[in-house]
């Protein structure tokens, strides 16, 4: 590869960075406008959250086939290589935040004219603040190959998880002693299972950004006790061929 086509490629990868950064934004504002619209009770919020989903959608296309182009012309190699593996998958992970966003938008057809206890709307609150801020901390330490904070994300997505938790219990104290109908109580459950999702992509984001820098993934580890096992035993019955 000459220098000019190095200069040129190296400068697509920056465009390409820069595009999902500006994916990861576009869905990082779907959490609180989904929060707003089920908080609101708010039908044309949720209706507008759904139809924009068609832009980050052809956004995410785009990102996709720019990748695609240059692994086919470039042929890259090495931390070029992990450059454009990274970008496929969190283009995939942001892509899919958003859409269990537009999940919870589409929950709020669902449940439209329940009136949420107080209970119930203070946790909501909680996961969508916490969603929303690990997947902002998870694009900044991607745009900034921050490995710090990409690798102390698994950590505090326990929090999000916790806050699951405490949301199901919430639910069933409110069916119980409010009244709260069973349909909307699934719908509930439902999109406190699309917070907690939403924090795992940030996680997933955080793991490759670590690939990026270093290589490494977690699936790398068990790839290893699982071909030391195999190791293993390949040992074991060759002994025992030898003896027998």
């Amino acid at each position: 590869m000459s220098d000019a086509i190095r200069r040129q490629f190296h400068a697509q990868l920056v465009e390409v960075k820069s595009e999902i950064v500006h994916l990861g934004a576009l869905a990082m504002e779907t959490i609180p406008r989904a929060t707003a619209a089920l908080l609101n009770g708010d039908l044309k919020a949720a209706q507008s959250l759904i139809d924009d989903d068609d832009i980050i959608d052809v956004k995410s296309i785009a990102i996709e086939d720019a990748c695609m182009r240059l692994f086919a012309l470039q042929q890259p190699m090495a931390g070029d290589l992990r450059s454009l593996m990274t970008a496929i998958k969190l283009n995939w992970d942001i892509e899919r935040s958003a859409d269990l966003s537009v999940n919870i938008g589409k929950a709020v057809r669902r449940i439209y004219g329940v009136e949420l206890p107080p209970s119930v709307r203070g946790v909501v609150e909680q996961m969508s603040a916490e969603a929303y801020r690990l997947t902002r901390l998870a694009i900044d330490a991607y745009m900034d190959l921050d490995l710090s904070i990409a690798a102390a994300l698994d950590d505090m997505d326990d929090r999000l998880d916790s806050l699951q938790a405490d949301l199901m219990r919430t639910i069933f104290d409110a069916h119980e002693t409010h009244g709260l109908g069973l349909q909307p109580a699934v719908q509930l459950a439902l999109i406190g299972r699309y917070y907690e999702r939403i924090g795992d992509h940030a996680v997933n984001i955080g793991e490759r950004t670590q690939y990026l820098v270093t290589g490494w993934l977690p699936e790398h580890t068990g790839a290893a006790r699982a071909d030391a096992r195999a190791r293993h035993a390949a040992d074991a019955q060759a002994d025992g061929a030898t003896w027998s």
